[in-house]
């Protein structure tokens, strides 16, 4: 399937599909995103999404004209304009076009954007076997640095906790923030089953709050699978019955090693029955396109 590109206002065509040079969001990483999935031609919690890139836009000083039903309409007309029944919408609002500075009073209008395309973070023979987690060697800023709860456009811890990953032979990397406890991988949440018990990073850790983690959390409330954020260490996830990663790319996949060590077994049968659950919920959670 090609890609669609909707750009301030308007779908355009690849060639088309730019930013400016001045643009603040390439500049300086002035921004906000998220990344939404449409499952079988429906945009999966879109109003989950909507309220978080409010809420990143409110905690960054960022005025989108149009305000988020804007950005919601953006995402709409990309997803109506993919042909595919599933798609990866990038949506993204940058602080815009303005002078060589970082101030962000010198831009005037916010740019807006999203793609609509294929993504397949890995594949799956891999999902099939487990990720091979390394533990990075960049922490996770503090909440008083940068907040987890704001998907802004800085990904460059991301970045190299990946790039680290993929140095030493690995599928991703597991972030620790100041303290040394878990914060999440590079970019998914953690989840980890000790004792039958589901136990996910808090978002004090420096944890996102991920949409497709809330879902977790729900499914498992349903399942009768004890659910509960708490603070998390390396010795938790190495000692762990299970352990697996989600996130709008990643959805949900299971890790088989941490720093070469194996975590659990061959069966996963929680990460399984969550799995299954999500796939039955994921369409009914979802806005039409069409």
């Amino acid at each position: 399937m090609e890609a669609v590109f909707y750009v301030n206002g308007a779908l355009v065509p690849r060639e088309e599909a730019k930013v400016s040079l001045f643009d603040h969001g390439l500049l300086y990483g002035d921004g906000v995103f998220e990344g939404m999935r449409m499952i079988d031609r429906r945009i999966f919690r879109l109003e989950d999404h909507m309220r978080r890139l409010a809420s990143g836009l409110a905690a960054v000083g960022l005025t989108l004209p149009g305000g988020v039903e804007a950005a919601r309409e953006a995402a709409l007309t990309a997803a109506r304009a993919y042909r595919g029944r599933d798609a990866y919408l990038r949506l993204v609002v940058t602080r815009g076009e303005g002078p060589l500075g970082v101030d962000p009073f010198s831009c005037e209008t916010p740019t807006l954007f999203c793609i609509a395309d294929g993504i397949a973070l890995f594949p799956a023979e891999k999902r099939a076997r487990g990720l091979d987690l390394i533990t990075a060697s960049v922490r996770k800023p503090g909440p008083d640095q940068l907040d987890p709860r704001v998907k802004s456009l800085n990904y460059m811890n991301s970045v190299l906790a990946k790039r680290e990953a993929r140095l030493r032979g690995a599928d991703e990397a597991i972030v620790l923030n100041q303290a040394g406890r878990v914060a999440e991988a590079s970019v998914a949440n953690v989840f980890v089953v000790r004792e039958g018990a589901l136990l996910t990073p808090p978002a004090n850790d420096g944890a996102l709050e991920g949409i497709t983690r809330k879902t977790v959390l729900e499914l498992a409330k349903e399942l009768g699978i004890p659910a509960y954020e708490r603070s998390l260490t390396r010795v938790d996830l190495l000692s762990a019955e299970e352990c697996f990663l989600t996130g709008t790319g990643a959805r949900l996949v299971s890790a088989r090693s941490l720093d070469g060590a194996r975590i659990g077994g061959e069966e996963r049968p929680i990460a399984a029955a969550i799995l299954r659950a999500f796939e039955d919920a994921a369409p009914g959670l979802g806005v039409p396109v069409d």
